[in-house]
């Protein structure tokens, strides 16, 4: 009975951060449907059925990513690399971005959205299939960049290389790459790497490099356990200018 009564505590919890973080954007919304836009206030009921579907949903997925997902990332990235299995340290950390970022319902939808934007600008043809294939395509290299960002995150855990070094390389190649990649690509590219760092991969990412940084010695999981998350940010800019350029030529 106990732990259940601790589970709808943590569950409770949870819901009250759902509710206190959505209020803010349901108050603005909701000002500026009567007060700027002068809209009945009968428009508001759908605003509000769908403020309570958010709450549940976003409590209940938080809630699984604490007591599951969470704790399996830290752990098994702990266990490899006490067993000093480093190539499926680099495996795990390359597939668990890769599936991470595959299935982020952020990079879905602004994958959707470049789809059709490219077919109206005639970048691509206007068909469904190929809005899809154009979609998926964006989606496969961003989940790859972040797949190779980890695997990045890990081996500069391990050997020990400078976080500044590598970023700002990473941030000159970027910025060398985005003078020759098309104008259309460049603000998708750069909102690739900001969709990357949402609700599913940023708490798996962050498990990853803690669980690393505690099972190494003279690691520190505060000093480096994080940085991960910026590299995961940085190289879908940079996939995503060359995925645009390889386009551009075909």
């Amino acid at each position: 009975m106990f732990p259940m009564k601790t589970a709808l505590l943590a569950l409770g919890q949870d819901a009250l951060r759902s509710v206190r973080d959505l209020i803010p954007i349901v108050i603005v919304i909701g000002v500026f449907q009567l007060i700027v836009l002068r809209q009945p206030a009968a428009d508001l009921l759908p605003l509000a059925y769908g403020g309570v579907v958010v709450v549940t949903g976003l409590t209940l997925f938080i809630y699984g990513l604490r007591i599951a997902l969470y704790p399996v990332g830290e752990t098994l990235a702990h266990s490899l690399a006490r067993k000093g299995s480093v190539g499926w340290l680099v495996v795990f950390a390359f597939l668990l971005g890769f599936g991470t970022t595959i299935m982020e319902p952020a990079l879905i939808a602004v994958a959707g959205e470049a789809a059709n934007v490219a077919a109206t600008a005639e970048a691509i043809d206007s068909s469904a299939g190929a809005k899809e294939q154009y979609a998926l395509g964006l989606r496969l290299t961003v989940a790859i960049a972040v797949g190779v960002a980890l695997v990045l995150g890990v081996i500069r855990i391990l050997i020990n290389w400078s976080l500044h070094g590598m970023i700002i390389g990473g941030y000159l190649a970027v910025v060398l790459v985005t003078g020759f990649a098309p104008k259309e690509i460049i603000g998708i590219a750069y909102d690739s790497g900001g969709v990357t760092t949402s609700t599913v991969t940023v708490p798996l990412v962050a498990a990853l490099g803690v669980g690393l940084a505690s099972s190494l010695r003279d690691r520190s999981p505060m000093l480096d356990g994080f940085g991960l998350i910026a590299f995961a940010s940085l190289t879908p800019i940079l996939f995503v200018l060359v995925f645009g350029i390889l386009v551009q030529w075909n």
